[in-house]
Parts: structure tokens; sequence; C-alpha cells
């Protein structure tokens, strides 16, 4: 199993005075990238969000790059390009050239996003985000898998067959990760044959943990014809000195979790049905304490526990983990040190 970085630049609007400067804080996410490959880690993980609602970083692919041509070996992915904001040829074309910049280092991963504020703006359906990213992911896996290509759909088509420049170096295509919040993504990474991509809390939700998610993304992947799934999955990590630090990690997660509230569906008679799960979500959110998050939520403890929990996933058929280390605010200097400790004290037993 291997392991990366993985941030979502949160910053909500909800944490008043204590509110990150924007610009410091992408610096300060660049400089973590760059070091996170010096500590060993697998790949860095990027987000993409729009207008500070949550996160800042409009553009995963922008910094990516950036982050390129400051390392050499670490793999450089998005943690995930919300695709129903952004057209499906340009992302194959902005990838492929990621792919050739980082000399065959690109990952892909999308999904549909849960904040219909981000939508709006963009003149982009949230009611129709299934049906729509359903299709765009569709559309991208026949660019890369045939050249030139055509496409026809209902959303998306091309208006005579179409060649994509630059081609990428990892051939057809980089690791593609569909973002699986629900049963319908997983079904459809399968169909597609590409890869899934769970947070905790939503595997729990979905098949009771993480290890149980894992398997049957894997069994129906196999099932329609991948030779080899890949299952990531994401995590807050904080390996902790003491059980007062233990505890503190696990306030700044519900601290995290409260901000992310404003821009999660919360009424159930105004949300998609296709959505309609982030409202158990927010539910569940509100009525939790800093003690109930347990290693479904977060994994911290001292580095003998975070071994125990990572090797259950590892075990479980997770192919990949990513550590979320600079969550609820956490400092760049403090968050370097979480990274460090991780990768001395954790990482050598995967």
């Amino acid at each position: 199993m291997k392991v990366g970085y993985f941030t979502l630049t949160d910053n909500s609007p909800s944490y008043g005075a204590a509110r990150r400067d924007a610009n410091q804080f992408l610096l300060e996410v660049v400089e973590e990238c760059v070091e996170a490959e010096a500590m060993g880690y697998h790949s860095v993980w990027l987000p993409e969000h729009h207008f500070g609602r949550f996160g800042i970083l409009p553009s995963p692919t922008m910094l990516l790059t950036h982050v390129a041509g400051r390392t050499k070996r670490i793999k450089l992915g998005p943690a995930t390009v919300v695709l129903p904001l952004n057209h499906p040829l340009r992302m194959v074309e902005e990838f492929n050239l990621l792919d050739l910049l980082s000399n065959g280092r690109a990952v892909f991963s999308a999904g549909r996003g849960y904040d219909e504020g981000e939508y709006r703006p963009f003149g982009a359906s949230f009611a129709n985000s299934r049906a729509v990213f359903d299709e765009q992911m569709e559309y991208m896996l026949t660019a890369w898998r045939k050249s030139p290509f055509e496409f026809h759909g209902t959303y998306y088509s091309t208006p005579e067959p179409l060649t994509v420049v630059p081609a990428p170096v990892q051939r057809p295509h980089p690791d593609v990760y569909v973002a699986s919040f629900s049963k319908p993504s997983i079904e459809l990474a399968a169909r597609l044959r590409v890869n899934t991509a769970f947070a905790p809390f939503a595997a729990a939700m979905l098949f009771g943990s993480v290890e149980n998610a894992a398997r049957e993304a894997k069994r129906m992947a196999t099932e329609a014809g991948h030779p080899d799934p890949k299952v990531l999955c994401s995590y807050f990590v904080s390996v902790a000195h003491s059980t007062e630090e233990a505890d503190r990690a696990r306030e700044r997660v519900l601290y995290y979790l409260h901000n992310v509230l404003p821009v999660l569906p919360s009424d159930r008679s105004k949300a998609p049905p296709h959505i309609a799960y982030y409202v158990d979500f927010v539910e569940r959110i509100r009525a939790m304490k800093p003690s109930q998050m347990g290693d479904r939520s977060i994994i911290t403890g001292d580095p003998e526990h975070c071994i125990e929990v990572l090797k259950k996933c590892e075990e479980g058929g997770i192919s990949e983990v990513i550590c979320y280390f600079n969550f609820g605010l956490l400092s760049h200097k403090d968050t370097l040190k979480a990274m460090e400790r991780f990768a001395r004290d954790v990482m050598p037993h995967f």
C-alpha cells in the first residue's frame, strides 16, 4: 500500500478572525507538496474549490503543473476535479499536458462535488450533475482510448473526429479514479474499467467499513473486466505523542466538519435525489462529539496504533491512502512536523 499527501485547502468563512490568508496558504501548500517528495511520500493530491466557500484552490492542474517543475518523482493527482464545472475535452488536454511536463506522473480523479453554490456561477446544473458527470467520464475515456475519437451523447458531442495533442506519456492514459460517495459512482467506475476513491465516512455509510467498500468496489470492477482495479482512500491523520494531542486532533476534525456543513445539501426536500445522502451526513455531524471520532474518521494515536489501522486498510485491499494533515487550520509549520513524524514513524511499515 502506498501513502500520499492530501489537502482540501479548507478555509471556511465561518472560521471568522482565524481564517487563513488564502494566497499565503496556497504558497504553503506548494511547499508541503515539494517537501512530501523529499520525505518519501508517493503522491500529492490537490482539490478543486471555488469562491472561498470552503476550499480555496480553483485549478488543481495549474498548481500540480507548478509542483511538477519543482519535483522529480512524486505522482500528481487532483482530489478531485469537479467535472460538471469543466468541459471533458479540456480536461483530457490539460491532464495530457501535465503528464507530458511531469514525464508520466499525472493521475486523474473526478467527482461531482457537493456545493450547489459552486455550480450556479458557472451556469452548471446541480440537479442534472449525476447524468452529466457520467457522460463526461465516458467522453474522457473515449478520448483517451481511441485516436482519433468521436463521441455523441446527450450533453456532449464531437462535430467531427478529433485527435487530442499532446498525447500523454502514460498509455493509453494516466490512472483514473472516480470519487465515490454513492453506489452509482462505484458502478460507473466499474463499467468504465477505472479505479475508485473513497472517503472513510462515505465508505462506512455505504458498506460498514473502508475494507468492505474496497472489496465490493474491486469485485464489481473485476466482474466488469478491469484486470487490476485500485482503490484509494483519504484519511485525516495525526500521529500523536499523547492522549491530549490525539484529542486535539479529533477536535480539529470536528471543527473542520462543522465548517463544511454550510456548503453541503442539508434540506431533504430540496436536495436532488442523487445527492440526498449528504443530508444524512449533515445530520450525523451535527450530533457528533469529538470523542466519537474513531478510526472511521481519523487515524490518530501513537505510531503503533496508526500502523495498526493502516494495516487493516492494506489487508482490506486499499492500494493507497492519502493523508490529510493540515485540516482545521493546522499551521504550515505544524503541518510539516506532522508530515515528517508520519514519514519517520509510520511510512516505513508500508
